[in-house]
């Protein structure tokens, strides 16, 4: 796999939107367990915990509503894929959280250039 060049603003649009959502789960008293992990089958956003919740995070980071919004873009596929890496995760790191969940966080510019996120608990 072939690293995107830190020059690529798309990259960079990407990092900046899981920080924003990481800092808003930081705010709500999560810890970060991984991100931006990796295996064969693909990555995983973000991975964070908070009293026996683990939360598989996908997110989805727009410069504009021109193609709507982070949440419509994470289709049937990208939730069963998503479902899938969190099995492998697990299984990979010997993890048995007593519950889990998915959620899309949705990241954009809102009114007067702030970034704004938009988490969807519980997405799928």
């Amino acid at each position: 796999m072939v690293e995107p060049l830190a020059s690529d603003p798309r990259a960079a649009l990407g990092r900046a939107g899981e920080q924003a959502a990481l800092d808003v789960y930081e705010r709500l008293g999560f810890r970060l367990v991984a991100r931006n992990w990796r295996c064969r089958a693909g990555e995983l956003d973000l991975v964070v915990e908070r009293d026996g919740l683990l939360v598989f995070c996908e997110v989805k980071t727009r410069s504009g509503s021109g193609f709507g919004g982070g949440f419509e873009a994470v289709t049937a596929a990208k939730q069963r894929k998503v479902r899938q890496l969190a099995e492998l995760f697990l299984a990979m790191s010997g993890l048995t959280p007593p519950r889990s969940r998915f959620d899309v966080a949705s990241v954009g510019r809102g009114r007067r250039g702030v970034t704004e996120v938009e988490l969807f608990r519980d997405a799928f």
